[in-house]
């Protein structure tokens, strides 16, 4: 039996998706890509998806496919999925070994369009390395494709949260706060979602937080750990932009 004539996997039910970085009418594609279409066994003539990261997305065939690259040739442009009405913005304290991954995935399946990581008071992290920044660029990539989001969230280097400005209406998930989502949100400004260490806020970064505009709403009676309160604050607040 020659090459081909041997039998292949059936074709997924949602086409491949690639990130790149434009839309342009002829695509190259580096190592690492042309290393994952040769690892699905694609042949140039297949057809896949592209998108830009930043909304765009279309269809594509791929025309060349070597060991060190690939090329593709852009198709006709598709509908992108639906994003919030007003870009939501994840602002989250540094977190523990790989807590900030399985923040950045579920953020980015829930629509964030970008992510601020902070340094706080109670941190037990001060700083992130250049390699796990690049980790969690990656992950918030892969994140995208899974999602068939055609938008990929900026994560943004560390900051002091003293010096964090936002637009918009900023909601901090506070236990101590009675007021929820459903009192102050709505979608004529864009919206940020802040969350802290596990050690939580202190006093003074609250109050300060407070006199600058944020709002502080409950997630509930519980307490929840770092890693989960995004993810609930952000699920509530999407819910209700679709």
């Amino acid at each position: 039996m020659g090459a081909a004539d041997r039998p292949r996997p059936c074709c997924p039910v949602t086409p491949l998706r690639v990130r790149v970085d434009a839309l342009t009418p002829t695509i190259l594609l580096g190592v690492r890509e042309a290393r994952h279409l040769q690892v699905l066994r694609l042949t140039p003539g297949d057809s896949l998806r592209v998108f830009d990261g930043q909304g765009s997305e279309a269809e594509a065939t791929l025309t060349e496919l070597t060991e060190v690259g690939a090329v593709l040739t852009l198709g006709a442009g598709v509908q992108a999925t639906a994003e919030t009405p007003q870009p939501v913005t994840l602002a989250i304290a540094l977190l523990k070994g790989d807590k900030l991954s399985d923040v950045t995935r579920a953020a980015t399946e829930l629509g964030v369009a970008r992510i601020q990581l902070l340094i706080t008071r109670h941190a037990d992290a001060r700083e992130i390395g250049t390699q796990k920044l690049l980790r969690l660029r990656r992950v918030a990539e892969e994140a995208s494709k899974q999602s068939r989001r055609a938008v990929t969230p900026e994560i943004l280097e560390p900051m002091p949260l003293a010096e964090f400005a936002w637009s918009g209406t900023l909601f901090l998930a506070h236990p101590g706060s009675r007021a929820t989502l459903a009192e102050h949100l709505n979608w004529q400004a864009p919206v940020t979602v802040l969350t802290g260490p596990e050690g939580g806020f202190s006093d003074p970064e609250v109050s300060q937080l407070q006199q600058r505009g944020a709002v502080l709403v409950t997630l509930g009676p519980r307490i929840l750990r770092a890693e989960t309160a995004p993810i609930a604050l952000l699920g509530a607040i999407v819910a209700t932009g679709v």
